[in-house]
Parts: C-alpha cells; structure tokens; sequence
C-alpha cells in the first residue's frame, strides 16, 4: 500500500446543510439556520483532511449556486474535488436540521433528482481508485442508479488494485423504497469489504428478512426500531466476508468485531452532547487516520471516538471536525489512549 499517490477516497453524498440557530427550538418555531456542507462521504473527507490526510471525495453536484458552495467549502479544506462532477440538468442536495438536545435531532432531505445520486461508472474510472490507499464507501449511495452500480465498479477496481474498502453502513431509512432493499444491496458487497462500520440499528437493518420487524416512530428523527438479535446480525455480517465490523455505542464508544469471533470494547470520552449529527463521521475520518498511520485497531478507534466526542459538543457537521492537534490534545487531557 506504501506506493499509492493519495490516502483515501470516499465516494457518496454532499449537499448544503442548514442547521437551526434556535438550538432547543422546535422545529416548527425556528427562526433562522446557518449555512453548513454536509453528506456522509463529504463530512468524512474534511474530517481525514483537518487531521492531515490528503483526501478526494467522488461526489456530483448540479450547475447550481449550490455546488459553487459545496466545491468552493472543499477547496478551502484542502480536499482534493478534482473528482467532482458537474452534472446538468440535476440539482445538487440539500438538508434542513434542526437541534433539540439531548435526543431529537429532526432532518429533512432535499435529493429529488440529486447529482451525486447521478455518479456513474465513466465518473469512477475518471477517479483512478487504483491510486489510493482506501476507498470509503457509503450505503445511501446504493440506494439508486447509477450511482448503486457506480459504488460496486468501484469496489471492483480497488478489490483488484490492493485498495482496502471501508463501508460505512449509513442507514437513511427514508432514502429507501423498501428498507429490506437496503440489507440486500450491502450484504451484495460485502465480499468486497475489508472493514464495516455502523450502530446496532443499522446493522440490524443490514440484516433485515422477511420475518423481520420493523417499527416507524418518526422517520425524520432517527432510523426505524428494528427488532431483533444483534449477536446474530454481527455473526452474519462477519460471515459475508468482511474482516472487521466496528459496532458505535455512542458514548459507550465503539465495539470491534473481528471474523474469529473475537470483540474489543474501546471505552468512549464523556462529554455534553449538544448534537449528534456528524458524530459518525468525525469518528470515521478518526479511525481512517490510525489506520493509515499503521495503528492498531483499539488506538484507532479510541481516535475515532476522541473525534466523534469532540463533534457532538458543536453545532454542526463537516465545519467543525477537529484538527490533529485538537485530537491529541483531547485524547491527552482525558487520559491518553
């Protein structure tokens, strides 16, 4: 892996994000909301490239003003956007937010005819994966063509080109036609798949069968309540073929699951939680670094959960991802990892 060009690549959604000033203000009653990028594969690019790495993000954004934003935000992180594509005729996405500490965090999606739900095959081989170290790859980007095939072709070529695949589950139940389609798709690549990553509710969905039950609260809140036994969706997940899946527990931090049936616990960092949005992927963007750095998987993940710790204590995504030195500095005054 040491004669790659770059570091790593994630491939999915990107869009402006637009989180409530009113923060504890129902939804109903706020007033104003600030300007924000967001999208999974976007937060975690910012997230490895405030922490040093050089990354690209294999996105698509529409000929709007705001894919102007977007690109422009990239740019200034340092994150490569040479694979981003413009692409006429769509539009690119959209999220209103709103915060409501501890536990109600409702989101609305704009990505009717979204272009980074356009992403198709010629867009990867224009990325040259094979150059990489890690590809990063994202469930909702499978949740439609092109960008679904576009996602597999792009497994393919760092499977043959010794590029290691992360997938970060990333269960949006509302981007789904059916939610059992989203355990179909995943389970279809996890033979690809070095590392998963995900909570108990999405690994639950990732595994979810016919006799499944599934139970909608509020689809804008959070993902469904899935029934089941989490032991045995674990099981089946490491059975597909993937070496590592990491379980987040949220300020439990984070469980590492490995194909010999052996799990890790690695003790989160206790902070006050303003919101949660983004915790996932700070956490992502810090595990992608100790892994690139050679570290173990506890050291790692004890990264990944000082980085996540940090994001839940701010307002926002992408725009507040901490820089390495924040990180150290974080995981020295809690106690070192």
């Amino acid at each position: 892996m040491s004669n790659k060009k770059y570091d790593v690549i994630t491939f999915g959604r990107s869009s402006i994000d637009l989180y409530s000033q009113n923060i504890g203000s129902p939804f109903n009653d706020i007033k104003g909301f600030d300007a924000f990028v967001g999208g999974s594969p976007l937060n975690i690019a910012v997230a490895c490239a405030r922490l040093g790495l050089r990354p690209s993000l294999l996105t698509a954004v529409g000929d709007d003003k705001v894919g102007e934003f977007i690109v422009n935000f990239l740019n200034k992180e340092k994150v490569n956007t040479d694979c981003i594509p413009v692409k006429n005729g769509a539009r690119s996405s959209a999220v209103v937010l709103g915060i409501e500490p501890p536990d109600r965090f409702p989101l609305v999606y704009y990505r009717d005819n979204a272009a980074d739900s356009q992403v198709d095959i010629d867009d990867v081989l224009k990325a040259n994966i094979e150059d990489y170290r890690i590809l990063l790859i994202n469930g909702t980007a499978m949740n439609i063509e092109p960008s679904r095939s576009a996602t597999f072709f792009a497994a393919e070529i760092a499977q043959k080109n010794d590029v290691d695949i992360v997938l970060d589950l990333d269960f949006r139940a509302d981007q789904w036609h059916d939610y059992r389609a989203f355990g179909i798709t995943v389970r279809a690549i996890l033979s690809k798949v070095k590392i998963a990553i995900g909570t108990e509710e999405e690994i639950l969905a990732a595994t979810l069968s016919e006799a499944s039950q599934v139970v909608i609260k509020d689809q804008q809140i959070s993902a469904p309540e899935i029934k089941g036994d989490i032991e045995k969706s674990i099981a089946w997940l490491l059975s597909s073929g993937i070496e590592t899946l990491l379980v987040k527990r949220g300020a439990d931090g984070v469980s590492i699951y490995s194909k010999d049936g052996s799990r890790t616990d690695v003790p989160g960092f206790p902070v006050t939680v303003l919101n949660v949005l983004g915790a996932g992927d700070a956490f992502a963007g810090g595990f992608l670094y100790g892994l690139l750095q050679g570290w173990d998987l506890y050291k790692a993940c004890r990264m990944a959960n000082a980085s996540g710790a940090q994001v839940v204590t701010k307002k926002g995504c992408a725009n507040f991802m901490p820089t390495l030195e924040e990180s150290l500095k974080f995981i020295e005054d809690k106690g070192g990892f």
